[in-house]
């Protein structure tokens, strides 16, 4: 029983030190974004990967799966993606989706082993409790689609509270899924047209 204890410890202390380090990792890339707007737009993204050309894209998608960790919009990741891929929008979709779902997948199972949901249930629970039953109506996949599919909201924020209300996984990853393909597909495809346009 002591040696239990010990190790529940000694877990508690490490989700602890995760916690910490990854709140410490978002402020840091909140900051910057506020300091340095202009490091978050498509075309510095673009141009950075760029430097690394000789494994641009396996870069392009180690970064588009740890961008949801850090809060880090989607959106400058997909038109960079267009920007440095024009002749092949089908695989910047597909990378785009696969860091999108990775990241609301991480992001839906993280969100409460890190402690949020006892903290946002002490400080917010009147709110906690409309959402809950928000993402547990027959309605849930089609309120996250709604989210998903509007740009000026984070996906992550809804990942976030779908994790701590424990809406069933599979509605919020359709949900997801259909609100940003449709997102991303227009972003891709009108942004490369766009670009063309400028540059030619």
């Amino acid at each position: 029983m002591n040696h239990f204890l010990y190790f529940s410890r000694i877990v508690l202390k490490l989700k602890k030190i995760i916690y910490y380090c990854w709140l410490s990792l978002v402020i840091a890339v909140l900051l910057l974004f506020i300091i340095k707007p202009s490091y978050f737009t498509p075309g510095f993204i673009a141009g950075f990967l760029a430097d690394y050309s000789s494994g641009l894209l396996g870069i392009y998608f180690l970064a588009s799966l740890l961008r949801g960790l850090f809060l880090i919009p989607s959106t400058p990741f997909v038109l960079a993606g267009a920007i440095l891929f024009p002749e092949h929008p089908a695989l910047v979709i597909t990378i785009s989706m696969i860091g999108i779902l990775f990241g609301a997948t991480a992001i839906y199972y993280f969100s409460d082993s890190l402690g949020f949901s006892k903290k946002l249930e002490t400080k917010y629970p009147k709110q906690l409790k409309k959402w809950h039953d928000r993402l547990n109506s027959p309605r849930a996949s089609l309120i996250v689609i709604a989210w998903s599919f509007f740009p000026l909201v984070p996906t992550d924020l809804i990942c976030y509270v779908a994790g701590i209300v424990r809406m069933r996984f599979l509605y919020l990853i359709a949900g997801v899924f259909i609100g940003e393909m449709v997102l991303v597909y227009c972003y891709v495809v009108l942004g490369a047209g766009l670009f063309e346009y400028i540059l030619g």
